[in-house]
């Protein structure tokens, strides 16, 4: 367990709940994959494109054969990494060009993301898109009716969905360990400037995107909705409004976008999420909670625990837990397939995913893909999510309370 982690479950402890570590079953935290290798196309070489090049190349179900990319010095970097692959300058090219591609990954800036799903959807190719999914609800809707309209596989980037981890959580969940909710919380707090230098103004223009009011859906959409997706995945509903403020607290270089925000999502029957997101400072990273009358939930996107209250009934599973001591307080550890953790060495270094939430998210893809079935997050899920984030982003422009119409997010 790693030291920031370790610290929270001694901060729980010393309340008096006894914390379940939440790890799932080997066969979870290891994908397998079936039949011949899914041939791949990336849209997009920029930092979340090569990001996804590196998990693609550690998941042995697909190969990526293509890239394209209008700055040709990604592209060549890209293609070093991916050998073999074929670049091209951008996406009509290679969709015209690399007929035997099965799938296309984008990774493009959101705004882009409408006209590549179509063209790609029209090229009969498999789509695994990034999210948010789009910069507005006029695209975010013609996604949706796209994906719905097609036979292919089409695949939202929300990670939550395909998370082992998140999955083991959610099926504690879903059986009412924590009975009554009482409050949902999230953050994402990490110190960064989410500015790159370009070799021209124009070029740093296009680069910095997210900087730019007309174009990026800020803090919120375009990192809170990775994180609100996880509670419309748990409950299986959305908020029917949201208020939200932001600030410029650090970064004050001219940029309009705040480095600061916080929001409250408010579901039907009063229960509200509170969200808060910062570049200006990291402190508790990243994490989800859901804290109901005899337990909490907390996520960390590698890790999750169960907090316990003390009149919380006994449960089945835990005849099958570890017990670990943490300073002066005894935690219960449920860790599946415990004896061969033991053998590997696994339950002295900690229990936590061998690989990123992106890479879960890609083998989701890549295994539906290759076998027919739906993924874990469509792109119907993924368009209502971003009418959220959408929403939320127009609260925090505007002011007050912003309604978000449950016809809107059905008819997606």
């Amino acid at each position: 367990m790693n030291p920031t982690n370790r610290r929270d479950f001694l901060l729980a402890g010393s309340a008096g709940l006894a914390a379940t570590w939440l790890a799932p079953a080997l066969k979870r935290l290891q994908p397998s994959f079936q039949g011949s290798k899914l041939s791949l196309g990336l849209i997009s070489a920029g930092r979340q494109g090569r990001a996804m090049l590196g998990e693609l190349a550690t998941i042995p179900g697909c190969s990526v054969d293509a890239v394209c990319d209008s700055d040709d010095s990604r592209l060549q970097a890209a293609l070093r990494r991916a050998s073999g692959a074929k670049g091209f300058a951008n996406a009509k090219e290679m969709l015209a060009a690399a007929s035997g591609l099965q799938a296309v990954v984008i990774a493009t800036p959101t705004h882009l993301h409408k006209e590549l799903v179509l063209e790609s959807l029209a090229a009969k190719k498999h789509v695994y898109c990034e999210t948010p999914l789009a910069h507005t609800l006029e695209d975010n809707a013609a996604i949706a009716a796209a994906a719905r309209a097609t036979t292919q596989i089409c695949a939202g980037g929300f990670q939550g969905r395909s998370n082992p981890v998140y999955a083991l959580a959610r099926s504690f969940f879903k059986a009412g360990t924590l009975r009554e909710l009482a409050a949902l919380r999230a953050q994402n707090s990490k110190k960064t400037s989410w500015r790159t230098a370009g070799s021209t103004p124009e070029r740093e223009a296009e680069l910095n995107w997210h900087l730019d009011p007309k174009l990026s859906l800020g803090l919120l959409g375009e990192l809170g909705t990775q994180q609100f997706d996880v509670f419309h995945w748990f409950l299986g509903r959305h908020p029917r409004s949201v208020r939200a403020r932001g600030s410029l607290r650090l970064h004050k270089d001219g940029r309009e976008i705040p480095d600061c925000v916080s929001a409250q999502l408010v579901f039907e029957d009063g229960l509200e999420l509170d969200y808060s997101c910062t570049l200006a400072n990291s402190f508790e990273g990243r994490f989800e909670v859901l804290a109901g009358e005899m337990a909490a939930i907390k996520l960390a996107w590698t890790h999750g625990w169960m907090f316990k209250e003390a009149d919380a009934p006994t449960q089945g599973w835990e005849v099958y837990a570890n017990r670990q001591q943490f300073h002066d307080e005894k935690g219960i550890t449920l860790i599946a397939d415990a004896t061969k953790l033991a053998a590997q060495g696994k339950l002295q270094e900690g229990v936590g995913l061998p690989f990123t939430s992106l890479y879960y998210a890609l083998a989701d893809f890549v295994a539906a893909a290759a076998a027919g079935k739906p993924a874990a997050c469509s792109l119907g899920e993924a368009a209502r999510t971003t009418a959220v984030g959408i929403l939320a982003q127009r609260a925090l422009r505007e002011g007050g309370e912003v309604a978000i119409d449950p016809q809107l997010l059905a008819e997606l």
